[in-house]
């Protein structure tokens, strides 16, 4: 095992803004000169700039046969995002969910039906972590935007899955790197949300032909909700040096993120008794969390292997505490037309997880003592009424003079140590034959990687309220004797689900890619990729135990590991494929289409998973485009067909008898979506232009089959859940110049269709939009920047309550439970570069 604790260290300056929307080329971050990007770049960067992700070298993005958008910093600037999800999101055919906090949000592309895990994000064309999703993380989690960030190319669909693994798509960073000029920024932002925030960069000559680069952030937010605590807290810095040779260069990277994040979860926003009484005035809409001082020293029990009761201490506001630390190198080097690229990178980290989720919804305070008192009454004597108290005192707390209401929650404190290495080693040449020419691009990639995980969750007993107290529930008997508590300081269940697990993983792929340019302005590309992957990994069973306390019924039907384990070895194997046609009628106007198959093989956590569902998904997909770039306009026009088979949308049910997501409910089916977007642009006049993204889809539910009770008719042909059929925005801006100042005047608009929380499309999530604006001036080397997101206090739900309603919703026609967006909030950025 290589995987070793992370030395934990400070992390310094330079913060995450460096991405926009605009014409942009992919090339798979793959081989391709400096000097020959830049070459294209000059010869043609009216139609578009410059991309090296998805093809063989740095291509145009007007010239390539798929979807990709480059976000650079101005881009960043302009859209203001709140978070690096945000700024993905006003991408076509990106829908994602912001609302999680600063990382772990939700990136879907084009309907295919998973939160993150068909998103590869790339640093200079090489994943940080092998897959996509970690124990509790994924790619925002250890690869941060900041002023180290040149720009940001994202592919959709096209050849991702021959470029990437588990791949519907590619978000790739490229790194700022040093050259001949010194040159460098440092940035301060300030929010009306507590928000601090330092970022620095410095780049530059370091000797002959050697450069560097160097930077990062430090950041300190209270956060958007209240969670009595800091939501963030933190840094990053990314480092590289690099060396041109005659015939190309070698570049040496580091990073360290040593970073806390707390993440926002559902929260109760209706009365379910009544769904038409707001909660608001007990937990505020924009600014209330489930989150709690209360939580900050948390008692965890549960039983080790050899039948003792174990503890530990917990803190919610150590919220999710990644510490990573990645080496990488990167030579290129043109030895007569042979492009070669190798690239290696080595990841180790260590991810301490705390973070309270919503399980069911709120309940009438009566109705839910009145549900214990048959347990009481078996483990205490006749129970003659109960009552609430503050935990862990005898200081009564009387539902009815506030909401009414009780609720649950869950803590869940988990802790992984992974690593990951991998390299890629690639060589492309051009030839010319008899009919066009062919690029031909032949590539190994392999990696070693692991993780383990130790997980315990236990539930509580909490207030309506922001900041909630927890509660216990007392059983009385006659003449107001207490007889004993349903809960233990708060907690309803102590280890209701427990789980211990290690696992290893070594793969390789290897894959080739063929552009044939058959004559000026017609090309022909395909390629494929094969992967062949070895698990091995162990589980720790449990089993349902009594803690053995009659005072309590809070350690009733507590999880207890057996002292057995389980040994998994898997061998899967897959293999994707691309091909693609472009078609350029002139400089400024071409067609492409292309299909792609996409196959993703069960992840690494399966070995040590006790029951895992094994299953290899596979997506046949289909795109056509029309593009059109002159001057700074552009338009692209894609429609796309994706059916995904099979679909795994099997899930445990909540069970409140013994706190655990433990009811199984099979459902195996298809998705199918169909829709095209819009990407574009429009310089209106030189001080006037208009940018925008839509997205218009059909994302369905097809061909379900389910083992137990559930219906799988009433699936078949509703919505995906949360995706909605019509997403996009629309962003004007006014740039113009008045005494010597450069002034830039902006506006966002995001608008957000209707989605669903349930298989069974029961319970809506509303459509909404949300209005952001903000105000830049540039004068010399001095920046000032002011912007606001959602100015008119729009409202909005990301998700409901998905602990218990994913099957059949929540019991009404638009969510009560829900993860609310963000409210009205203010940012000033002021900005010195040099």
């Amino acid at each position: 095992m290589l995987k070793t604790v992370l030395a934990t260290g400070t992390a310094c300056a330079a913060i995450c803004s460096v991405f926009v929307v605009a014409p942009a080329h992919a090339q798979a971050a793959d081989a391709t000169t400096p000097a020959e990007a830049t070459e294209a770049a000059e010869a043609d960067a009216p139609a578009g700039e410059i991309i090296v992700t998805g093809s063989t070298r740095a291509e145009r993005r007007f010239d390539v046969s798929y979807a990709i958008n480059t976000i650079t910093p101005t881009d960043v600037e302009k859209i203001a995002p709140v978070n690096f999800a945000d700024l993905i999101g006003q991408l076509p055919g990106f829908q994602t969910e912001i609302t999680g906090g600063e990382v772990q949000n939700i990136y879907r592309i084009r309907g295919l039906p998973n939160d993150g895990g068909f998103v590869s994000f790339q640093q200079n064309g090489l994943p940080l972590f092998h897959e996509n999703d970690g124990v509790f993380f994924r790619g925002d989690a250890i690869l941060k935007q900041d002023l180290m960030t040149e720009r940001v190319e994202v592919v959709r669909g096209g050849p991702a899955p021959v470029y990437a693994s588990y791949s519907g798509a590619i978000i790739n960073a490229i790194t700022v790197t040093g050259d001949e000029t010194p040159r460098g920024k440092a940035q301060l932002t300030l929010g009306d949300t507590g928000l601090y925030r330092l970022d620095a960069m410095q780049a530059g000559p370091l000797g002959k032909d050697t450069y560097y680069a160097v930077g990062g952030f430090l950041r300190y937010h209270d956060g958007y909700r209240d969670n009595g605590f800091p939501n963030d807290k933190g840094g990053q810095i990314r480092a590289n040096i690099k060396h041109d040779f005659d015939n190309g260069s070698i570049r040496l990277n580091l990073n360290y993120v040593n970073d806390h994040n707390v993440f926002y979860l559902p929260i109760p926003i209706s009365d379910p008794t009544d769904p038409s009484v707001s909660l608001d005035p007990y937990i505020d809409y924009f600014t209330g969390t489930m989150n709690s001082p209360a939580l900050r020293n948390v008692n965890l029990k549960w039983r080790d292997g050899a039948g003792q009761i174990q503890s530990r201490t917990s803190d919610l506001s150590d919220g999710r505490h990644m510490q990573m630390v990645n080496f990488g190198a990167q030579y290129d080097g043109d030895f007569d037309g042979w492009l070669v690229t190798a690239r290696a990178g080595y990841t180790q980290g260590k991810l301490d997880f705390t973070a309270f989720y919503s399980t069911t919804n709120p309940a009438d305070a009566t109705t839910f003592a009145n549900g214990y008192l048959a347990r009481s009454t078996a483990a205490f004597g006749n129970v003659a009424s109960f009552g609430y108290v503050l935990s862990g005192t005898n200081t009564a707390y009387d539902p009815y003079a506030a909401s009414g209401l009780v609720m649950q929650g869950q803590y869940r404190d988990i802790h992984s140590k992974f690593y990951s290495a991998q390299g890629d080693l690639s060589v492309a040449r051009r030839f010319d034959t008899a009919i066009g020419s062919h690029d031909i691009k032949l590539g190994l990639y392999a990696s070693a990687y692991g993780e383990d995980s130790n997980t315990i969750y236990q539930n509580y007993l909490i207030e309506v309220a922001g900041k909630p107290r927890t509660l216990d529930l007392v059983a009385y008997g006659a003449g107001g004797i207490e007889l004993g508590r349903v809960t233990d300081n708060g907690v309803l269940n102590y280890a209701a689900t427990l789980n211990k697990g290690d696992s290893d993983a070594t793969m390789f792929a290897l894959y080739a890619n063929d552009t044939w340019e058959v004559v000026p302005g017609l090309r022909i590309d395909a390629g494929v990729r094969h992967e062949r992957y070895s698990y091995k990994g162990w589980a720790a069973l449990t089993e349902q135990v009594n803690l053995g306390d009659g005072t309590t019924l809070a350690d009733d039907t507590t999880r207890g590991f057996t002292g057995v384990i389980v040994n998994r070895e898997l061998s899967p194997s897959i293999t994707n494929w691309t091909v693609g046609a472009n078609y350029d009628f002139s400089s400024s106007i071409g067609i492409y289409g292309r299909a792609s198959h996409l196959e993703t093989p069960p992840n690494v956590q399966t070995s040590m998973t006790v029951n895992p569902t094994i299953l290899t998904t596979k997506a046949d997909q289909f795109e056509a485009g029309l593009k059109f770039a002159s001057g700074r306009s552009y338009l692209y026009v894609t429609g796309f067909y994706t059916n995904f088979d099979p679909l795994n949308a099997s899930f445990l049910a909540y069970n409140p008898l013994t706190g655990r997501n433990d009811v199984p409910v099979p459902f195996i089916g298809e998705a199918q979506v169909k829709g095209i977007e819009f990407d574009g642009a429009w310089q209106v006049t030189p001080w006037f232009s208009l940018n925008g993204a839509l997205t218009v889809s059909d994302p369905k539910y097809k061909n379900f089959k389910s083992s137990t009770g559930a219906d799988p008719e009433q699936v078949e042909g509703n919505q995906i859940v949360r995706q909605p059929k019509v997403y996009g925005n629309i962003r004007p801006s006014f740039d113009f110049t008045t005494a010597g100042t450069d002034v830039s005047i902006y506006g966002r608009y995001t608008y957000m269709g209707k989605r669903y929380v349930d298989l069974y499309n029961n319970t809506a999530l509303p459509s909404y939009g949300t209005v952001g604006a903000g105000i830049s001036l540039r004068r010399d080397s001095w920046a000032l920047q002011v912007v606001g997101d959602n100015l008119f206090n729009a409202h909005g739900l990301t998700e409901g309550n998905t602990r218990t309603d994913i099957l059949d919703g929540q019991g009404s026609s638009t969510a009560i439970y829900g993860r609310p967006i963000f409210g009205r909030n203010f940012r000033l950025v002021i900005s010195k570069s040099w």
